[in-house]
Formats: structure tokens, sequence, C-alpha cells
């Protein structure tokens, strides 16, 4: 039982953020146990400074793997929720985008988080794959079938039928792919719960794996099929902003294009933009 007006301690499983946990296991700490504090909390993780939660839940300091160890025999956590925190910490404190993706594999694979942020956890996975939206798009084609067989065939490249199926599941359980009274499947826009934790690395996923398809086109695609462009130019640092304008102007315009099309769908493509540095600017020059 807690005291009148306080609220059940936080669920680990519940959080992406380590820190934002942190702080929160402690205010709710604090308020079952007054006399409870952060020189406590130090002392029964076995570190010295007694600020050392208060510099973690602020961004000032990261958790060494003995830390890390020492802070969940201090919140009390054991097997599962104690390795769940330490993939917790892996993710907050990564320094590539592969050692991202590796604890996020390892949170997304956890039942008790699935069961906590499920739909979360499948719009991560929805976008950081590209046969997903490819498959979403597919299924506008007359002769499209909801079969893994025919999926895994239809799309270039290739992917394995174990995969189609598993992204056929996915899209019908986010309601991204609907059956009519007459059985004939149809692709439905709704809006994907991504955490934003990890948003952006959703997003990072996403155009990497576009843009090695396109690096991959060169020569796997016949020249008729693809179209590449490219510009290098010395410009304003002051100009990006307006560039940026451009290409979201012209990614609407081939929407509209495509949306507009006459005739039957026939074949999913992707029209992929970029544009990023390939100098420095010189000092002073406005970020």
């Amino acid at each position: 039982m807690y005291p009148s007006g306080v609220s059940a301690a936080p669920d680990i499983y519940a959080y992406l953020d380590y820190r934002k946990y942190l702080d929160d296991w402690f205010a709710h700490k604090k308020a079952t146990n007054p006399r409870f504090s952060h020189r406590l909390f130090a002392r029964k993780a076995g570190h010295k400074n007694p600020s050392l939660l208060l510099l973690v839940t602020q961004g000032k300091r990261n958790l060494s793997p003995t830390n890390v160890a020492g802070f969940a025999r201090a919140i009390g956590l054991t097997g599962d929720e104690r390795r769940f925190f330490g993939h917790l910490v892996d993710l907050g404190q990564a320094g590539t985008v592969d050692e991202q993706n590796a604890a996020w594999s390892h949170i997304s694979a956890s039942r008790r988080f699935r069961e906590a942020r499920a739909l979360e956890g499948a719009g991560f996975d929805v976008i950081s794959t590209w046969y997903h939206s490819a498959l979403h798009e597919l299924a506008r084609r007359d002769d499209f079938e909801a079969d893994p067989d025919w999926v895994a065939k239809n799309l270039r490249p290739r992917i394995s039928r174990a995969r189609a199926k598993a992204a056929l599941d996915l899209l019908f359980s986010l309601g991204m792919l609907e059956a009519d009274e007459h059985g004939r499947v149809e692709p439905r826009d709704v809006s994907l719960a991504t955490p934003h934790e990890v948003a952006g690395l959703a997003a990072r996923n996403y155009h990497d794996g576009m843009l090695g398809l396109a690096r991959e086109s060169i020569t796997a695609s016949a020249r008729e099929e693809r179209h590449l462009c490219a510009v290098t130019a010395c410009i304003p640092v002051s100009l990006i902003p307006r560039l940026k304008q451009e290409f979201d102007a012209f990614q609407e315009r081939i929407l509209d294009l495509c949306d507009g099309a006459d005739g039957d769908r026939e074949q999913v493509i992707q029209a992929h933009l970029a544009l990023f540095p390939l100098s420095e600017p010189p000092p002073g020059a406005p970020s």
C-alpha cells in the first residue's frame, strides 16, 4: 500500500529514456519516504558521490557498467527488469546507429515492453524497414495478392517468404491493409505511433535502407528503369533553408503527380531526394 495521494511505482517497461525513469523513480521514492535522499541512494548503489543520481538524471553524467549494476541494485531491479534497465542505458548512451539498433532490438524483444507499448514498437518497425512501405503501396495493384509467396516474388529486391508473411501480418494488425466485403485487400492510410525517443533512429534506418537500394539500383536496374540526378554547388549557407523548402515542394509535386495519374497502378517506385554538405563552412558562418 502507498500513502494517500501517492501513485504506484513507475513501470520500467513503459520507458525508453532511462534518465526519465530514474527521475520518476526517485520522485516516487521520495513521495513514499520523505527521508529518502540522493546520498542514501548513492550508498545503496555502492558509489561515493552523493550527487551521482542527480547528475545522471540531469544528463551531466553517464553510467558505467559497474554503476548500471549498482543503480539496479539500489532500485531493487532483478532478473528481466535488471536486464531491461541495462538495455535502456545502452540505448541512451549509444554512440552509433548500430549500437542504438542493437539496444532497441533487445528492448523491443522484451515481452513486457511489447505488452506496454505494442503499437509504438510496431510503428518503429514499419518505418525502419523499406519493404513495409513498398508492400503498402504494392497493395494498390489490381492483381495484388496478400500471399507471402506473391509478395516475396514481386518486391525488388526480393525478400524471404518469412519476411513477407511477417510484413503482411504487421500491416494488417495496424490497419494499414484491410480486406473489403469482397475479399479485396486495399491499403489504408493510418497514423503510426512511434516512440519519440527512437523516432529519429527509425527515420535514419528508413533513409539508410532506401539510399542503399538507390546505390544498388546503379547496377541492379536497367537504365530505362532508373533516373539518378546529382548536382554539386558552392552556395551561401543562408540558402540552405530555401533549398530545403524547394525539396519539400518538389516532393509534394511528385506526390500530386502520382496520386492524380490515370491508368492502373502497376509498379512501386522510390523517389529519394538528398541534400548534405561536402565541405565545412568558414568560421563565423550562420548555422
